[in-house]
Formats: C-alpha cells, sequence, structure tokens
C-alpha cells in the first residue's frame, strides 16, 4: 500500500466509468491515495448509485465513451498521466437484449479512448478493464490463464474479447516504441460488494428480493464463479498501473486478478451463505436459463501472484460479511462503508507485509 500511494500521490489520474459501481469505488480508493483523480462516464443509471452516495468533488465529465470530441476536450483540459478505462455496458442480461449497442459502447468506445489518447501527450499508462468471461470456455474446467484463446458466446463476453484484440493490436501497431505509452489489460472474476445495485447480479437481486418481499428466483444455481470482493481486482489494477507508471514495459500485457481455486463457490453456495446472514431471504431455484451461460469459469493468476505480488486477501466468507455489512449500515442509517472498509482492508494487507517480513 505504501508502494501505491507513492505512486499515486499527486498523479493526475482519469477513470472512465466512474459512475459505475466498479468505477465509482476505484476513484475513491485513488482519492484516499492522494491522486488527482478526473472521470469521464455516462451519468449514473440506478436508483440508489455509489457515486451519488459518495458525492466526489472530483472533476468529471459526464459524456459518451463514444464521442471523440468530448474525450478530446476532457484529455486536454485535465492531462491524465494514466488511465483506468472501465466504461462499459457491462450486464450479459442486457447484452443480448441491445447486442449492438453493447458491441458498440465496449469496442467503439475502447479504440475511440485509444485513439485520443494517441493524441495526449501527457498519458503515460492506461489500464483497459475487460473480464473473465473474455476467454472461449470449453466448459473443461481448466482455470484460465493469459494466454489461453479469447472467445465469448454471448455478445457482452465476445465484444470483451474483442477489446482485447483491439488493445494488442494497439501495442503492436502504435505504442511499441521506447518513448510510447504503456498499455496493459485486466481480467477479474465475479466481484462483489456494497454499492451495487445493477441487474442481473446475485447480491443486488438477493437485495432487491428482500426488499419487495419477493423470491428470489436463480437460473443457474449450479453455476461456478470466481467470487472475490470488489476490492480485490481494484488492488490489482492499482498494482499493475504503478508498474506501469515506472516504466515496466514487461507489465504491459494482459493479466488475470481472481481467487485461488478454493475461494470459487457455486451460486447455490453464495445465496446459502448469505441467508445465514439474512435469513429473511426467500430463494426459488429455478432453472431455466433465458439466456446461454457458462457453467464454470476460473482464473489462473499466477503471473499476478508472481510479478505483482497481488493475491486475495479476504476468503469469501469475509467478502460476503463485509458486503452484508455494507448494504446493512446503508438500509439501517444511510452510512457509507467505503472508506472504513478500503482502510480495513490496507490495514490487513500491511499487517501481512509485516509478517512476512
Amino acid at each position: 500500500m505504501n508502494t501505491m500511494e507513492s505512486a499515486y500521490r499527486g498523479r493526475r489520474v482519469m477513470v472512465t466509468g466512474h459512475t459505475g459501481f466498479k468505477g465509482a469505488w476505484l476513484s475513491r480508493w485513488l482519492e484516499l491515495l492522494g491522486a488527482e483523480v478526473t472521470g469521464y462516464s455516462l451519468a449514473p443509471d440506478t436508483r440508489p448509485n455509489l457515486h451519488r452516495i459518495l458525492q466526489p468533488r472530483f472533476p468529471q465529465t459526464i459524456g459518451d465513451i463514444r464521442s471523440r470530441a468530448d474525450l478530446d476536450s476532457h484529455l486536454a483540459k485535465h492531462r491524465p498521466e494514466i488511465v483506468f478505462h472501465l466504461a462499459a455496458q457491462a450486464l450479459v442480461g442486457r447484452s443480448h437484449r441491445e447486442p449492438a449497442e453493447t458491441f458498440d459502447t465496449n469496442v467503439r468506445g475502447t479504440w475511440t479512448l485509444l485513439d485520443a489518447l494517441r493524441e495526449s501527450p501527457s498519458t503515460a499508462a492506461v489500464v483497459v478493464v475487460t473480464t473473465d468471461k473474455c476467454y472461449r470456455n470449453p466448459e473443461d474446467g481448466i482455470p484460465f490463464r493469459e494466454d489461453s484463446p479469447l472467445g465469448g458466446a454471448d455478445p457482452y463476453s465476445a465484444s470483451k474479447a474483442c477489446c482485447e484484440i483491439v488493445c494488442g493490436s494497439w501495442r503492436d501497431s502504435f505504442w511499441s516504441t521506447p518513448e510510447s505509452p504503456l498499455l496493459a489489460t485486466a481480467r477479474s472474476g465475479n466481484v462483489v460488494g456494497g454499492g451495487d445495485w445493477s441487474e442481473d447480479r446475485i447480491v443486488p437481486d438477493a437485495v432487491k428480493s428482500e426488499q419487495s418481499g419477493q423470491p428470489m428466483r436463480i437460473r443457474h444455481p449450479e453455476a461456478v464463479r470466481p467470487w472475490q470482493h470488489v476490492l480485490e481486482p481494484l488492488r490489482g489494477y492499482l498494482l499493475l498501473g504503478a508498474r506501469l507508471l515506472s516504466g515496466f514495459r514487461s507489465a504491459a500485457t494482459a493479466w488475470n486478478f481472481g481467487p485461488t481455486p478454493d475461494q470459487v463457490a457455486t451460486v447455490r453456495d453464495v445465496l446459502a451463505s448469505w441467508q445465514r446472514m439474512r435469513p429473511s431471504l426467500n430463494v426459488i431455484e429455478s432453472p431455466v436459463p433465458t439466456f446461454p451461460e457458462s457453467v464454470r469459469l476460473l482464473l489462473d493468476s499466477s503471473r499476478s501472484r508472481e510479478h505483482l505480488e497481488w493475491s486475495t486477501l479476504w476468503n469469501l466468507e469475509r467478502t460476503l460479511l463485509e458486503t452484508e455489512r455494507w448494504y446493512t449500515a446503508f438500509d439501517r442509517d444511510g452510512k457509507c462503508l467505503c472508506d472504513e472498509q478500503i482502510e480495513s482492508y490496507q490495514a490487513q494487507f500491511l499487517r501481512q507485509l509485516r509478517d512476512v517480513a
């Protein structure tokens, strides 16, 4: 954490998608690290919304990632040294209803940003966030490595595989010289945490079901996912960004950020743990999928462990406990626990460093 603070304090950092769930958490963490944050995103599309709850005071542009004119204006005004690109259509279900919009936002939005950054001399590093779903999944249970074949059956997954190809092409075609910006991609597992009210996600759906008094229907109870708290991959992005800012060209590649195999669990297991904390939740298994989804998703994050010294800190039990605490505090008192949980997470990391030393 000391390394991250020294990397970001006083740095000009741009976060696209800062009004989204992960973007809001990342922006807040960067603020706490002393970065000069700016945000670029569409307006929040959920109520409540974590971005509005946090009430950030940093400069922001409400704009479409596909708008070159708005991007050029933002970049010229704020001159970011590093960009974290999270702006995307990130929902699998919506991608089936709006496939063209999903591809256009995720693919054209990414290359529009990268092309605008070619005219941004201040920018030294870019981290493009994609997903663990960017891999072609043969359902053989073998964890995906960064060199596993890209693919994706649903429009969201396929669009993120396209983003990976775009970024690889950009590195080879335009940013291959020593003075070029360093570009990396980050692929993380399924995240949970307080402040998410998106559709078709396990914890938000559970919270909405409890509040409405209606049963929660799950379509894939046996689906296995690499669950982790939202702070876990965000720490990975920050460590990766710090490495890029330090000029390590070997870091300009793809990186997985997911839990160890012993921390993966089925949808049924996660909800059973949630019910132990919130017995009022009524779950009904309705295994009639409305669209095809992968059964098993596992990541091999050994590259991140070896070269970034990154691994998950909170096991699944702690992850769900902290998530439940966040929603309980917000529902009961309107209290936001983001700062408290970031500080607690950082303190645990520092304790582990001292123990190792």
